[in-house]
C-alpha cells in the first residue's frame, strides 16, 4: 500500500463501499463515512432500528469494496465484522458519538450499524 493512501486511512472520511447484495448477487454502491480508531477503521451510521441494506450484505458476505475518492482515490478489496457485543460497540461508539453530537451513546450502542474494517492484502 503507497504512502498516499495510507495517509488517506489515517483519518475518517467520506467514502464509497461497494457490497455484494444478499439477494440478487449484484453490486451495492453506497456512499457512507469512515471513522479511525485506535489505529482501526470503522464503519458506522446514525442510530436507527431499521436494519441498514449494507450491514445486511456485509453480515452475508464479509468481502467489499472501499473506494477512496477525493484527492486519493483507490478501490481497496476489504473484509468487514460486524460487531455485536454490547461492550465492544460502547467502546468505538464513544468517541463517534461525541464526534457527531449524539445526545444518547446507549440509542447507538442498540441500534447504530458498525463494522470493524480490515483492508485486505
Amino acid at each position: 500500500m503507497n504512502a498516499d493512501i495510507r495517509a488517506a486511512l489515517s483519518e475518517g472520511k467520506v467514502i464509497d463501499i461497494t457490497t455484494t447484495g444478499r439477494k440478487t448477487g449484484q453490486p451495492r454502491r453506497k456512499e457512507i463515512v469512515f471513522h479511525r480508531i485506535d489505529g482501526r477503521i470503522y464503519i458506522s451510521g446514525v442510530p436507527r432500528e431499521q436494519k441498514r441494506d449494507w450491514l445486511a450484505n456485509l453480515e452475508a458476505d464479509p468481502h467489499f469494496v472501499f473506494h477512496l475518492k477525493g484527492d486519493i482515490v483507490a478501490n481497496l478489496p476489504a473484509t468487514a465484522r460486524v460487531i455485536t457485543d454490547p461492550d465492544e460497540r460502547r467502546q468505538v461508539l464513544r468517541p463517534i458519538a461525541e464526534k457527531w453530537g449524539w445526545d444518547d451513546l446507549e440509542d447507538g450502542v442498540r441500534y447504530s450499524p458498525l463494522v470493524e474494517v480490515t483492508i485486505d492484502k
